[in-house]
């Protein structure tokens, strides 16, 4: 098939489909926009949420030296130790009780479990099998 015949197939397709009346439905198409826009702000203020109360209860994130091969070292075991001393130090200075350094935990775990529900929601939606549709 040569491109002269190319696009006059794909015109006359184009043609038929605008007399049919198909076209893009612009409010679901801004409908779909916006819920996603809104459901991926939703995620990451959960999961930023989640880090940060984590943080207030008293579990600081400490990532462990991390080699790459032929690379570069991102941290060095002295570094290592001196950010876990330091996490430990801003542990110890956390003017919150035990009892609220266990609610800022479990509200840490609930974020955390919003986004995977969130995440699992979506994968729910875009998988026709599992609903049917």
């Amino acid at each position: 098939m040569n491109t002269v015949t190319s696009a006059v197939t794909a015109g006359a397709v184009l043609a038929a489909a605008a007399a049919a009346g198909v076209g893009v439905d612009w409010v679901a198409f801004l409908s779909v926009l916006v819920w996603a826009m809104t459901a991926a702000i939703v995620v990451v203020g959960l999961y930023a949420l989640g880090v940060r109360m984590l943080i207030r209860g008293g579990r600081v994130p400490v990532v462990a030296p991390a080699e790459f091969t032929d690379a570069i070292t991102v941290l060095s075991p002295a570094e290592a130790r001196k950010a876990e001393r330091k996490a430990e130090k801003a542990a110890r200075k956390n003017p919150l009780t035990a009892g609220q350094k266990r609610l800022a935990r479990l509200t840490a775990y609930a974020c955390f479990g919003l986004c995977a529900g969130a995440v699992l929601f979506g994968i729910y939606l875009i998988v026709p099998a599992l609903h049917g549709a």
